[in-house]
């Protein structure tokens, strides 16, 4: 697996693209965009089979055509957001909103500057379609196509920073071994252990899959120096900030799955996620 590394020293970070547009220098002043709705969503998923309940939050900004997503952890984000931020400008929001909505404003942001359908017509992005059906299937084949943006050896260690199940199995059928990392749960479904220590995983992996959520609970950008300095493949499957992660391609960043909202748990027809690889990444 070659590995080459970017001095974190001069690298770029969420802080840095946030100032990058409050600048103008991706488009448009924020200050000349006001974000429409902002959305507070709550729900659970326990898929057939298993014994783990998924408690998911997320908060949604609407900005012109587009949506920006970031999943929060529980207190992060309160339902009174809707009332509070709908209608507020979107470089407030940039510099004062709890963690999770900045990301969800600059994804949004992002998103309508260049949406991964105009990527993906581009050439620049792979569109794979979700088929319709069961939560178990849809929920399978988008692990299995964020597992296919894995280029591994038979036996590599592969760091999953948060664990969904189905994922875990996919990276296990690619011939991986899943180091999980996770807030919330204690052993996978088949009793594999699961640590809360991104450190633990971070320092021996031989690649590293982790979840757009990072980008909301602050942890993104440790993950993204610490795989540039050890030049380590970072893959990142994104529900949260799949247009923020997407501005990472090359700086850290060596493949993503972007799927943006409505997600795919949202829906049994079919979706469409958008697969991105850098030349000779992952």
């Amino acid at each position: 697996m070659n590995r080459t590394t970017l001095a974190p020293s001069t690298a770029p970070t969420v802080e840095t693209l946030i100032e990058e547009v409050l600048a103008g220098g991706h488009g448009p002043l924020p200050s000349e965009r006001v974000a429409t709705s902002v959305f507070w969503i709550h729900h659970g998923t326990r898929l057939a089979g298993g014994d783990t309940t998924y408690l998911n939050q997320y908060v949604l900004v609407r900005l012109g055509s587009s949506f920006g997503g970031c999943a929060f952890e529980a207190g992060q984000v309160e339902p009174s957001v809707c009332r509070d931020a709908s209608g507020t400008r979107l470089d407030v929001l940039l510099r004062e909103a709890p963690q999770p909505l900045r990301i969800a404003a600059l994804d949004a942001y992002l998103s309508d500057r260049r949406p991964h359908r105009a990527a993906a017509a581009a050439g620049d992005a792979e569109p794979v379609i979700l088929p319709g059906g069961t939560p178990e299937a849809r929920a399978n084949a988008r692990d299995a196509a964020i597992a296919g943006l894995l280029d591994i050896e038979k036996g590599a260690e592969v760091g999953l920073i948060g664990v969904v199940n189905p994922l875990v199995a996919a990276i296990r059928e690619r011939g991986g071994e899943p180091l999980p990392c996770d807030f919330n749960l204690r052993t996978t479904r088949w009793g594999d252990p699961v640590t809360d220590d991104m450190h633990q995983v971070l320092d021996r992996a031989d690649a590293v899959v982790a979840t757009g959520m990072t980008l909301g609970n602050g942890s993104f950008d440790i993950i993204l120096d610490r795989c540039r300095s050890r030049g380590v493949p970072l893959i990142v499957y994104a529900q949260s900030g799949s247009a923020v992660a997407r501005a990472f391609l090359g700086s850290g960043v060596t493949a993503l799955s972007a799927e943006p909202f409505p997600f795919s748990q949202f829906s049994a027809e079919e979706t469409v996620l958008y697969r991105y690889r850098t030349v000779g990444g992952a």
